[in-house]
């Protein structure tokens, strides 16, 4: 009998799943084992449960059977729970009286060679499954109120994409950006590859779009200092840095003339100086003055300088808090540095080049005025090699590819042969990854135009007779080549952003191994996190082109849309539930969760003030680590309840458990 006195009807649906199942699996045996079961009414087979024909089967009997608790024994829950609780809703019976037992990854595909075992585990699971919706209990789902107003965090160009697509579907967008200017790593690009464009041409007209737009509000020269709440009513904590000059500047450069103080360039990656008053860029957005108060000594020169009167010494820093409803975090990835000790020489002064340096010398407004020529001797090189995956794909560190490498490369050698068709130019690479459709002939053109490429790795590069020996194990040739070149430019992976760790630790996004942001699922919600209402736009996940970062921009504002367009959303009943009347007050609950879901509350016991736990619906994930923390029992995990959970070991120890492991892991 179920808790409520009704008589408990099962019924219990075994998925062929084509051969993904049925291939190891006897379904057949399977379902006839499941009809003897306790309280199971029907139990039946289908070659796709998940297909019409499979669903409308389960409704009709539930409505036929008077079925109150529904098994499917099919694919992942990930993949088609929310398919079944659906029939189940649609079919009249509380979606969460339905239990799903996956007897295709954990069962047939990992015992393809054993079918008898296969069949009698798929048994035990549909049997624990059973075991567990005798004691589940009808849950509703949580509506939450939704602030309609995005944050984007990042103003480069996947910030930027999603920050207007969001704003052009009529949703107001908070951007915020540490830098005094927009555009991010991209505008420190001469052009981009696939049709070589110059990188202002594409980013500058999206910025001013952003600008102009009455919808968003941008921050420039803004940190977040914390974010707290929970999808629909997020708060975000700014400190908006003083650019200690007003918008009544017109970027005359008196100023900067004026200013006796010179420090690198970051820009231009150090390869040039700037005053403390300086201006980002010759093409930056807001096109307006600002002060770097790490290196001012406030002397005042600038000041009696600018005919506009536009700079104020003593602006203030401000704070501001502003409530949103959905995040989009687009904080970017940074270019790999190699250490002092690294086997290519590179010292950042001499004649080693990563490939953002050599970018900037590329460029017309760049340190050099478009000419790449060498750091010792103002001299151009006859002779340029390129080494590939500096910082990627390593046997030891970064082990991931930076995708990015290899048409980057390209683009700049080709590059460098129209404006130098006499240069000779080598690219020393593991292999050549052009991953985009117009990506191989970019490759073949490079070719054609007479770059060499040699497969193999370098072992190091030498100093030699005012130029570099580059040594390699040329993987054709079976054996070590030498060449000497003039110049080494180094196609250096990206690494995640300093901000990466910030907003992990602020946000409890997760992050992978490699310290990128971590999506909630790589197929089914690449563009969420585990935080509801938290979605990833751009590298910050991991290394990607611009164009690839803006579409993932657009996907995630799409997403951010889907919820900013209603008043309320609808989140699961799977979260945890603390009884105040058991809870003695010790918070481990509290320090434990890990999307700080849980609060402390004062409360009156016995006409004394104590503390009590209390989880934020809205923030609750249903994890479960605080049932699995508290000694007081005060904690229940709602769908995973100790009574669900010992009916399910009860049924898989019953027969043979000395013959069996069995292992408690994670939903999901």
């Amino acid at each position: 009998m179920a808790g409520d006195g009704q008589e408990i009807r099962i019924g219990v649906y075994v998925c062929h799943c084509g051969l993904n199942i049925a291939q190891t699996v006897d379904c057949a045996e399977v379902a006839q084992y499941a009809a003897a079961l306790p309280d199971v009414v029907i139990a039946k087979e289908n070659m796709y449960s998940c297909a019409d024909p499979g669903q409308n089967q389960i409704k009709d009997d539930i409505v036929e059977y008077g079925l109150n608790r529904v098994v499917v024994a099919a694919c992942s829950v990930k993949m088609h729970g929310p398919t079944f609780m659906n029939v189940c809703c649609e079919a009249g019976l509380n979606p969460y009286l339905f239990e799903m037992v996956n007897i295709r990854e954990h069962c047939s595909w990992v015992h393809m060679r054993d079918k008898q075992g296969a069949t009698a585990k798929a048994k035990d699971q549909v049997k624990m499954a059973v075991g567990k919706v005798h004691f589940a209990r009808p849950l509703e789902d949580r509506l939450v109120p939704m602030t309609q107003a995005g944050l984007v965090i990042g103003g480069g160009v996947s910030g930027l994409q999603a920050a207007l697509d969001m704003a052009n579907a009529g949703h107001p967008v908070y951007l915020v950006e540490k830098a005094p200017y927009l555009g991010g790593r991209a505008t420190q690009l001469e052009r981009v590859f696939d049709r070589s464009e110059r990188t202002s041409c594409l980013v500058n007209p999206v910025i001013m779009r952003v600008l102009n737009h009455p919808k968003i509000r941008v921050f420039t020269s803004t940190e977040i200092e914390d974010i707290s709440g929970y999808i629909g009513s997020f708060k975000a904590s700014l400190r908006i840095h003083p650019r200690f000059v007003t918008e009544d500047c017109d970027a005359c450069g008196a100023c900067c003339e004026a200013c006796p103080i010179k420090v690198p360039d970051e820009f231009q990656s150090c390869q040039a100086e700037r005053s403390a008053i300086y201006l980002p860029h010759t093409d930056c957005l807001p096109y307006r003055y600002c002060i770097d108060p790490e290196s001012c000594n406030r002397c005042g020169e600038c000041v009696g300088s600018c005919p506009q009167k536009a700079i104020d010494l003593e602006m203030p820093e401000r704070a501001e808090t502003i409530e949103i409803g959905t995040i989009v975090l687009a904080v970017g990835s940074k270019p790999y540095q190699p250490p002092p000790d690294n086997p290519w020489g590179y010292d950042g002064k001499g004649d080693v080049l990563t490939s953002l340096e050599l970018e900037r010398f590329l460029d017309g407004n760049g340190p050099t005025r478009g000419k790449p020529v060498r750091r010792s001797d103002g001299k151009l090189p006859g002779r340029l090699a390129f080494i590939q995956c500096v910082g990627s794909r390593e046997p030891e560190g970064n082990g991931w590819c930076s995708r990015i490498c290899c048409m980057n490369t390209i683009k700049e050698a080709v590059e460098l042969k129209k404006r130098y068709p006499v240069m000779k130019i080598s690219v020393y690479h593991n292999d050549i990854r052009a991953y985009k459709k117009e990506h191989e002939e970019m490759y073949r053109q490079a070719r054609a135009s007479g770059v060499i490429f040699l497969r193999g790795r370098v072992e190091g590069v030498e100093r030699q007779d005012g130029g570099f020996r580059v040594l390699a194990a040329d993987e054709v040739l079976g054996r070590m080549t030498v060449q000497d070149v003039d110049m080494v430019v180094l196609a250096t992976g990206m690494v995640p952003s300093d901000d990466a760790q910030k907003f992990q630790n602020m946000l409890k996004v997760p992050t992978s191994a490699d310290g990128f942001m971590l999506e909630a699922h790589p197929k089914l919600k690449p563009l969420e996190t585990a935080i509801d209402g938290v979605m990833l736009a751009g590298s910050c996940q991991f290394p990607k082109d611009v164009g690839d970062c803006m579409l993932q921009a657009s996907g995630a504002a799409a997403k951010c849309m889907g919820l900013l367009c209603k008043e309320e959303i609808e989140l699961d009943a799977i979260i945890s539930h603390i009884d105040q009347e058991k809870c003695n007050g010790c918070l481990v609950c509290v320090k434990s969760c890990p999307f700080s879901a849980i609060v402390t509350d004062e409360v009156e016991i016995e006409g004394k003030k104590k503390k009590r736990a209390r989880v934020i619906a809205a923030s609750c994930k249903g994890c479960g680590v605080c049932a699995a923390r508290c000694k007081q029992d005060a904690v229940e995990a709602q769908g995973f309840t100790d009574e669900e959970i010992y009916a399910q070991i009860d049924a898989a120890l019953e027969e043979n458990p000395e013959g069996k492991v069995l292992a408690l892991v994670c939903h999901w």
